[in-house]
């Protein structure tokens, strides 16, 4: 994988990142949940990475990896020039404010006992950016009004907003610090249908606006083409495809890709009658006892004897066009 430095904000390279199963009473190792394993991809500034795939595919693991809630088994992760996947916490501590996250509930992630304007402005304090009261709640305000919230709601608390509020509020205590990478851990799968277009509109615009990158954690693929510059497509801790938006979406060349394309609804009932859906066989394997080869392998149509035996790496097939399927 071909990795340009002059403009990234982050490379992730190799990552793997197990968890160890444990039994008995002196916690005995019995096996590990390879929850990533060997990822590479990298973010440049202003570009959003859509980072799509099933329900335990290792996505949030690798966006957790990022914002060093784990330590990673192996691999790197190179951070504004800086590799930030063994550094110690106390050095982790002055890089972690150049990244900013949003997770998925906005109900369950905000404390309910703190005021709005606190929740917003804590990590002003956590990390020194202000030098008084007085500056602190000008930043504060500053950030309300930048997320669409009045500045008089700041001493309100979170379950006297509404859904779409608490997330505009998550949004805000994310860009508190000025970060250069946003990382979004399915920001609006909690939220209304009604509500999800608003904070899509208002990511991008504060994208536009504030020079930023995101990493846009997502099991929504129609949700992610609108907001993707480019496109990863996870299976079973493995990044399978991945491309720019539009080649993705309108050339899928890995078999699981085509699948989860053939999912999306659309919105015409003439169409929707008459187009091909891929119904894969079989469920998930676990990923503690995963297939050999390719992890895909077991749920492909296309799948030979080779691919139970060769583990097939991303290869560009042109126009950073790169997907791991031998069959392609």
């Amino acid at each position: 994988m071909t990795i340009e430095q002059n403009d990234s904000v982050v490379q992730v390279k190799n990552l793997k990142m197990y968890f160890t199963i444990t039994r008995g009473l002196l916690r005995r190792k019995v096996g590990e949940i390879k929850a990533v394993d060997d990822v590479s991809f990298i973010i440049r500034k202003n570009e959003t990475l859509g980072l799509v795939g099933e329900s335990g595919c290792g996505k949030t693991t690798a966006g957790r990896c990022i914002l060093r809630l784990y330590t990673p088994t192996a691999g790197s992760i190179i951070f504004l020039g800086h590799d930030i996947s063994t550094v110690p916490e106390h050095q982790i501590r002055p890089l972690r404010s150049h990244i900013g996250v949003i997770f998925q509930d906005p109900y369950s992630s905000l404390n309910p006992r703190h005021s709005a304007g606190t929740i917003a402005g804590r990590p002003l304090i956590i990390h020194q950016m202000v030098n008084n009261k007085r500056e602190y709640d000008g930043r504060v305000a500053e950030l309300f009004k930048l997320v669409g919230l009045d500045p008089s709601m700041m001493d309100r608390v979170p379950h006297e907003f509404s859904g779409g509020q608490r997330q505009r509020l998550s949004i805000a205590r994310a860009l508190a610090c000025s970060p250069s990478l946003v990382i979004c851990d399915e920001p609006i799968s909690a939220l209304d249908v009604s509500i999800q277009a608003q904070i899509i509109n208002l990511l991008e615009e504060l994208q536009e606006r504030l020079g930023l990158a995101y990493l846009f954690i997502a099991h929504d693929l129609a949700v992610v083409q609108h907001i993707s510059d480019r496109v990863a497509v996870m299976y079973l801790g493995r990044i399978v495809e991945i491309s720019n938006s539009r080649e993705l979406y309108k050339n899928p060349l890995h078999p699981y890709t085509k699948a989860l394309l053939s999912a999306i609804p659309i919105p015409n009932p003439r169409i929707e009658r008459t187009r091909h859906r891929i119904i894969l066989k079989g469920e998930v394997p676990s990923p503690a006892n995963p297939p050999g080869g390719c992890h895909f392998h077991p749920r492909c149509v296309l799948a030979t004897s080779e691919c139970a035996q060769v583990n097939p790496p991303l290869r560009d097939v042109g126009n950073g066009h790169e997907v791991a399927c031998t069959r392609v």
